[in-house]
């Protein structure tokens, strides 16, 4: 029999592959899921095209394409696949979405850059700026909370977190910056975005990830025959 968490109950569990496939409300969450990474790879294909500079893993990724001549989601998928090695010292389960983010998030990034033609004025390009950050936390938050597995680049921070006992913002804020970094020195595009998104993503998700959390129903061991029996059995007369 499973039994819903207390209410309340909004932690994120680590589950398996396995777990995964087994879990409550298995369609739901793949919807969750696919919605959620939609809009996150649409989101940095926004902050791309305003032209104020790429989220600081895009940073790189656009530094990394344009060196090998491809585009910024192919960059993006083969990234992601470096950085699930990360995950082995960190014991960070990987599972269906962290597959579906990996390949995904890269496709609509590119099919946001076809479909978003480059902002005309400074007004329009803050707008499109602002709204592709927040977009992207809430995006984000929505996937993991579908706990069917982080993304490579999620799951790192959520592993961190996890073994550093830290909430979830510091720690996207600097593996942020240090990324961006990277992406600098190569010669990647930064600009006034690019540290908003550093700054700001991971503020939104703790803010939004609790809100967004589809906790896991998990089962609980049906008492035994004895045990029911005893419950049931009068006391005893004390005389």
């Amino acid at each position: 029999m499973a039994v819903p968490p207390p209410a309340g109950d909004r932690t994120l569990s680590n589950l398996s592959l396995r777990d995964q496939l087994r879990v409550d409300r298995l369609p739901l969450r793949l919807l969750q899921m696919l919605v959620g990474l939609t809009g996150f790879g649409f989101s940095l294909a926004m902050l791309l095209r305003s032209g104020l500079g790429g989220a600081p893993w895009d940073v790189l990724h656009a530094a990394l394409a344009e060196r090998a001549g491809l585009t910024v989601g192919t960059l993006s998928i083969a990234v992601s696949f470096v950085v699930l090695l990360l995950w082995i010292p960190l014991r960070e389960q990987a599972g269906i979405g962290t597959v579906a983010n990996a390949i995904w998030v890269g496709v609509s990034i590119d099919l946001g850059m076809l479909v978003l033609p480059p902002v005309q004025g400074l007004p329009m390009a803050l707008l499109l700026m602002i709204v592709g950050v927040l977009v992207n936390g809430v995006s984000a938050a929505i996937y993991i909370g579908a706990q069917l597995g982080p993304g490579a680049r999620d799951g790192l921070m959520t592993g961190l977190a996890r073994r550093l006992r830290r909430p979830v913002g510091p720690v996207r804020i600097c593996l942020e910056v240090l990324v961006l970094a990277i992406g600098w020195g190569l010669g990647g595009p930064v600009g006034v975005g690019t540290l908003l998104y550093a700054v700001g993503l991971g503020p939104v998700i703790q803010l939004a990830l609790p809100r967004v959390i589809m906790p896991v129903r998990r089962p609980v061991r049906a008492p035994s025959a004895h045990r029911d029996a005893a419950a049931t059995e009068p006391p005893a007369d004390p005389a």
